[in-house]
Formats: C-alpha cells, structure tokens, sequence
C-alpha cells in the first residue's frame, strides 16, 4: 500500500527539520579514516532510539568491533522522517546507519514520505521494548483501574500524549489499549511528541494527563517520584526503582500485551557484501556480555533478527500501522 498524500509533506518536514538537526560525537578517532561511521539517531536526545543507538554504538566502541570510531547524530524532526530522509538520501553510503522502528513507520504514513523502511538496507532487529502509562506525581489517577474508569466516563476530558506521530507505538498502544477497555479509540485525544523527552516536559507541565511511551526512557523521574507508572505493557513485570511495583495490563484485568521494537538501517544501495559486513559487526556486538548488561540495566527484551526474517517482520509491522490508521481514518 503506497502513501496517499503527496511528497509536499515530507518535503516541508526535512526543510523544517533541517534546522533542528543536533549533532554530537562521541568515540575517538583511531586508525583509517576510511573505518569510521556514523549513526543517526532519528529523534531527540534520551528517546528510545537515542538510548538504544548510543547502547549499541558504546559496545561497538569499548570493543574496537569496527576497526573506527563512530559519530552520533540526531536528527529531530517529523517524527523520524526527516532523519529516514537523510538515510534514503545518503544512497550507497556504505559507512552510515540509523536506528529506526515502529515509531518511524507510522511517521513515515504520517508525514506522506514516498518510501518505507525496507526501501533502505534492513540491518538487524536489537530489541523490543515495553510501553508504560505515565502520569505526573500530583495525578488523580493512583492505580491503571482509575484511568480506566474516567476515560470511559468522559474519554474527551483526559488528553494522553505520546513520544510519536500517528502510527507510531506511543500512538498505537492508547488506541488499543482504548479499544480493550471499551473506549472508541477516535474519541482519545492524543497529542504528539518528537520523542521521550518532549513527552517528559510535557507531562511534568502538567499538558496532558497521561504519557505512554517506553519505560526506559523515564527511569529517572520514576526513581525520583517526579513520575509514577500505573502499568506495563508486556508480559512481565519490569524492574527497578519506581517500576518493579507497577502491575502488567494483563494482571490488571486488561486483555492486552503490546510491545514496541527498534533496529539498525543502512541506506539503499550499498553492496551485499559491505551489508553483510555491517550485518556481521552487530551480530559480534550482541554476542558480548556488555550488549546483555545494557539490555537487562534498559528492561529491554533480547530480539535479534537479520536477513529475511528482519524483511518479513517489516512487511509485517507496515501492515500493521497501516490497519490501524485506516480504522482511525488517518489515512
């Protein structure tokens, strides 16, 4: 299925997003130039994919697994399409990657971008990732049973925001978790975000009710009381400080188990044998104890995938938004 709207939005949005580009290193230089790569993060700093690219890019560094240095570069804007823009652009460039998922697949429904993340070079599946409901500390909602019973009393009276556009997972869950407790999911009102940290000011200012988004973006103000956590989106429960004591959905008596996912792109056209090169350096980073350290300090579920399987489940996640924002009628 091919974007309805034209190439004008997507267009305007790397325009607007240019501006806000923010780039910053990390690594240092050793050995040929010629080895060094980069890594754009396609959201603002401390986002999940900010979290999960600079996890992936410290292993690689600590273990000289690319023989270079890497450089991280978030690129803000239009929830992710702006930076899937510069990957498409970047056509053959053989030293760049990207982190991307769920959220840059419904941006790119979202801001009318002409292609889909498997038009670039799929790389590897790392992680998927569970989704919390959020609210400040001074909310009247103490249990996820509270919510639940106001939304469904008057669900236009409590906003919920999330750190994505439209088809992405921070847009997704409400919907569904809506649709399971009896809520018509085109009655949420739903506010955007371009990442954790826009979600995290908006939600401390008191702008919206409820934030839905991945826990291990906001594991600071949960240990501080600043935020509390009235639920988990996976199977099992999470752990850490301010976390460990929020139940899953499932337990709550909701019939709903929802989990996001990131990976690692290449740009199109680069050949299958530099492909299976970067496709081999990630594989030798998941293999340490380091990149297992990172996944359990993160609450992050082990989810490698390479090669058609990678392929397949990107077909499967495309559909996915696209059911779902056909029923809302976005698209």
């Amino acid at each position: 299925m091919r974007r309805r709207r034209t190439t004008r939005a997507i267009a305007t949005a790397v325009a607007l997003g240019s501006a806000l580009v923010l780039a910053t290193g990390c690594g240092v230089t050793r050995g040929d130039q010629s080895r060094d790569l980069t890594m754009l993060i396609p959201n603002s700093p401390g986002g999940g994919y900010d979290q999960t690219g600079r996890a992936a890019v410290a292993v690689m560094d600590h273990g000289d697994i690319t023989g270079g240095s890497f450089e991280v570069t978030n690129v803000i804007g239009a929830g992710g399409s702006v930076a899937m823009t510069r990957l498409m652009n970047a056509e053959g460039d053989e030293r760049t990657m990207m982190t991307a998922g769920l959220g840059v697949v419904g941006s790119l429904y979202s801001f009318g971008a002409p292609y889909k993340l498997d038009d670039a070079t799929p790389l590897a599946q790392l992680i998927e990732d569970q989704e919390g409901v959020l609210v400040p500390s001074d909310s009247p909602y103490e249990t996820i049973d509270d919510l639940v019973k106001a939304w469904k009393a008057d669900p236009g009276s409590i906003v919920v925001g999330g750190g994505s556009s439209p088809g992405g997972p921070d847009h997704l869950f409400p919907m569904q978790l809506a649709s399971a407790v009896g809520v018509e999911p085109r009655d949420v009102r739903y506010v955007p975000y371009d990442g954790g940290g826009p979600l995290t000011s908006a939600l401390l200012g008191n702008k919206i009710d409820v934030g839905f988004s991945g826990v291990g973006e906001f594991t600071g103000q949960l240990s501080s009381g600043d935020l509390r956590l009235l639920a988990v989106s996976g199977e099992d429960r999470l752990k850490g400080e301010g976390i460990s004591d929020s139940p899953t959905l499932t337990e709550s008596g909701i019939d709903l188990v929802f989990t996001n996912w990131r990976g690692v792109f290449a740009p199109p056209g680069i050949s299958d044998e530099r492909r299976d090169q970067l496709i081999a350096m990630l594989q030798e980073m998941h293999d340490t104890p380091e990149w297992r350290q990172a996944l359990e300090d993160n609450g992050w579920i082990d989810e490698f995938k390479t090669g058609d399987d990678f392929t397949a489940f990107l077909q499967e996640q495309d559909q996915r938004v696209a059911t779902t924002l056909e029923e809302l009628d976005l698209l």
